[in-house]
């Protein structure tokens, strides 16, 4: 798995993105169960992930952060990444931030894309 904390912070919600190679569901819910290991992402308030299989097939999880997770299949689909699972890690920080919050989203998986 790699991670990159501290992407960004916006109205005192802070942000990481997480990522790793998946071939099936079995392997998404392992990655994800290895991630809430660490008690800092356990209590996080949303771990958003979605993968985008080989056959086209997306698959997405918002965790209360609703249309959250379409946001990284569709970044996925354009960069044309497949059977490989992103999360982003929320840490509410008090103060909605409507619909910036799909900017910040994207603002993580942009910078595990580029970090590849």
């Amino acid at each position: 798995m790699r991670q990159i904390l501290n992407v960004v912070t916006d109205r005192g919600s802070k942000y990481a993105v997480t990522g790793c190679p998946v071939a099936s569901r079995a392997d998404v819910d392992a990655a994800l169960k290895q991630l809430k290991r660490d008690k800092k992402f356990a209590k996080a308030t949303h771990n958003t992930w979605a993968v985008l299989h080989a056959d086209g097939t997306p698959l997405k999880g918002d965790d209360g952060e609703s249309g959250a997770g379409m946001v990284i299949v569709r970044m996925l689909e354009r960069a044309e990444l497949h059977d490989h699972l992103i999360i982003v890690t929320r840490w509410y920080g008090g103060k909605h931030l409507g619909g910036d919050r799909f900017r910040r989203v994207q603002d993580c998986v942009n910078a595990y894309l580029d970090s590849m």
